[in-house]
């Protein structure tokens, strides 16, 4: 049965194309599901003017994501993770932590966009692709470094570090203060 498509179906065909299909499934799910209708004169037409329509939209949604990929491309981002000495991560980094980086440097893309052949496991720079379109895709410089929980972000020591008993637990400081032991050890002369 020859008909009409007012959609693109994946390996069918296009819309406006007029295809040969078995009966049972134009009838059953084609022409049912609105996906297509007989190739009669006026439905030729018809669907040649919603084609049209259809390829505007997908020209204006094509520079849409055009735009998106080229705001992302080349755009580096750092994600911090907790690791051993050797540069094995704790863990993974994977699309959201990607996605999240990309948001908190104000570029929203979805986690589907990311791909990657398996979760990063070790600290580097990884290239990370992204794909918005069949044929869009755009490159990001993804740095992954590690946590950093005792020194500050400048190599510093963490407050509290040079103070007198800051290597004892805190209890044991506290009962110090309280009881008056070392008191006067603190000046110099």
């Amino acid at each position: 049965m020859k008909v009409l498509l007012r959609t693109n179906i994946e390996k069918l065909g296009h819309i406006g194309d007029v295809v040969d299909v078995k009966t049972g499934y134009a009838r059953n799910y084609l022409l049912p599901q609105g996906l297509a209708t007989r190739p009669t004169e006026a439905n030729i037409k018809s669907v040649e003017v919603e084609k049209q329509q259809r390829l505007e939209e997908l020209a204006k949604i094509r520079g849409e994501i055009e735009a998106r990929a080229a705001l992302v491309r080349g755009k580096e981002v750092t994600i911090s993770a907790r690791a051993n000495e050797e540069g094995h991560l704790y863990g993974s980094v994977g699309p959201a932590q990607i996605v999240a980086a990309l948001a908190a440097e104000r570029v929203f893309v979805e986690p589907e966009n990311v791909v990657l052949e398996e979760p990063i496991r070790r600290l580097d720079k990884y290239d990370v692709e992204l794909t918005f379109a069949e044929d869009v895709t755009a490159t990001i410089h993804v740095w992954v470094v590690p946590a950093r929980e005792i020194e500050g972000e400048d190599g510093e020591q963490a407050p509290g570090d040079d103070q007198p008993g800051a290597d004892r637990p805190p209890d044991a400081a506290n009962h110090d203060a309280e009881s008056g032991e070392n008191a006067g050890q603190d000046t110099l002369e």
